[in-house]
C-alpha cells in the first residue's frame, strides 16, 4: 500500500494548478507593475503543471499514475474549490455582519 494515495496526490496537484491559474489571472488583471508580471508567471506555472500532470495521467510512462481517473479528480477539484469558496464567503459575510452590527 502506498503511503499516500495517488488520487489524493492528484487532487493536491490539480488544486495547486487551478488555484495558481486563478490567482495569476486575478493578480495580472488587478495588479500593477511587477505584480502583473508575477501574475502572468503564476498562470504559466499553473498551466505547465496542469499540462504535464495531465500528460502523466492520460498518456505518461508511469503506470501508477496512469491508473488515476483524471477527469473524476479534475471534476472533484473544481467542485471542492467552489464549495470551499462559497462556504468561506458565507462565513466571512456572517462574521462581518456580526462584528459591524455590534
Amino acid at each position: 500500500m502506498d503511503i499516500i494515495s495517488w488520487d489524493f496526490a492528484s487532487l493536491i496537484i490539480m488544486v495547486f494548478a487551478v488555484v495558481m491559474i486563478l490567482a495569476g489571472i486575478f493578480s495580472a488583471y488587478f495588479g500593477k507593475g511587477k505584480n502583473r508580471a508575477y501574475g502572468l508567471i503564476m498562470v504559466v506555472v499553473g498551466l505547465l503543471v496542469a499540462i504535464i500532470y495531465g500528460y502523466l495521467i492520460f498518456d505518461g510512462p508511469v503506470e501508477a499514475i496512469k491508473n488515476v481517473e483524471g477527469w473524476d479528480i479534475l471534476y472533484n477539484t473544481i467542485v471542492y474549490l467552489l464549495g470551499v469558496i462559497i462556504g468561506a464567503v458565507i462565513a466571512v459575510g456572517i462574521f462581518l455582519v456580526t462584528v459591524l452590527k455590534s
